[in-house]
């Protein structure tokens, strides 16, 4: 019996180029900047992003921290979505290793924070108080759905930000997403930001990394933080090599998840036990909940849809998370919902 991963792009495999790639890297020691292959892939991602420089990173996360660490004082408060990444998914490291405080402000349907109350979570010039000192933003946001920042949305708290004298960083996981759903150049959506980081782990199938992008005197702080946090690395170009073709080869074909996704959800959609609750996909990730006639829990779902050989996200009491990927196909789509089907059936 195939297994058909929907819990995350994480899960991609590398492709048959990639292996290729990493297998021929030209490598040097990156630590004293000579691995060619790190610093192509860096130049790439900076001019890709419309940035100055870029800093390979084990991941995600350590590139989130790495921005703040470098742009904020201990102290200082930082403004975030109580759905962001940041705040829910990595292990509260702003505030453990940066005495950074989070000031959390609800998450909009839509991913966004409120125009109106980003002003309000300002803090004033008072002794009293930690000084504000930036605003974070996921695009595309998981935990909203998988939904897109608009470019007219960045660009207004970009304008705000530099009138309160804020920096903004951006966590651009799937930023490529993001671009590939609103059919605008990836640049233009990180325009706005002081920072910018985006994963190559994830929709773009290489096995490791993430890239931090902004000016080069920000990139040659966050290099001394990234040793300091023990991601300084030899020989990385073999990693490096698979974010080149991650960056040249995978970005196109991200339609064709979102497509997938759509797909899957119409087709879900159509069941009387699923509620599209947080709405149909705008990338690739399907939210389906389960409707109040079915008996079950998200994870009892989860688990029967396991032992059939469909793997799921569960994120809330009766929702679940499916994300399509590199390595999903249509054949796999259409068993996926047939599988829902003899599940819920079953009861």
């Amino acid at each position: 019996m195939k297994s058909i991963d929907l819990r995350s792009d994480t899960v991609t495999q590398p492709t048959p180029e990639m292996r290729e790639a990493m297998y021929r890297a030209e490598v040097g020691d990156d630590v004293y900047g000579e691995d060619p292959t790190v610093n192509r892939l860096q130049e790439m991602a900076a001019s890709r992003l419309g940035k100055e420089d870029a800093l390979f990173v084990s991941s995600g996360t350590m590139g989130n921290l790495i921005a703040v660490l470098s742009q904020c004082q201990r102290g200082d408060e930082v403004i975030m979505g109580d759905l962001g990444h940041t705040f829910l998914f990595e292990a509260g490291g702003i505030s453990a290793l940066g005495g950074i405080f989070p000031h959390t402000l609800p998450n909009q349907p839509d991913g966004t924070l409120s125009l109106n109350a980003i002003p309000r979570a300002i803090r004033a010039n008072d002794v009293h108080q930690p000084v504000s000192k930036m605003i974070i933003l996921e695009n595309t946001h998981n935990r909203c759905g998988g939904v897109v920042l608009t470019r007219d949305y960045c660009e207004s708290v970009g304008i705000l930000a530099r009138e309160k004298s804020l920096k903004v960083h951006l966590d651009g996981a799937r930023i490529f997403n993001a671009a590939t759903a609103l059919a605008v150049p990836v640049k233009e959506l990180a325009a706005f930001a002081d920072s910018v980081t985006f994963c190559l782990s994830k929709g773009l199938a290489a096995p490791v990394g993430s890239v931090l992008c902004s000016d080069r005197d920000l990139i040659t702080r966050a290099r001394r933080l990234r040793k300091m946090l023990g991601g300084g690395t030899r020989q990385a170009g073999v990693l490096a090599a698979a974010g080149i073709v991650a960056l040249d080869q995978m970005v196109p074909r991200l339609a064709d998840d979102h497509r997938r996704a759509k797909d899957l959800a119409t087709q879900l959609n159509q069941l009387s036990e699923i509620e599209f609750e947080m709405g149909l996909p705008q990338t690739n990730m399907v939210f389906p909940s389960l409707s109040k006639n079915v008996l079950m829990d998200a994870a009892t779902f989860a688990k029967k849809l396991a032992q059939k050989g469909i793997k799921v996200g569960v994120v809330a009491e009766r929702r679940v998370r499916m994300v399509t990927h590199y390595g999903i196909e249509d054949e796999d789509i259409a068993a996926t919902f047939e599988t829902v089907k003899e599940v819920l059936s079953a009861g």
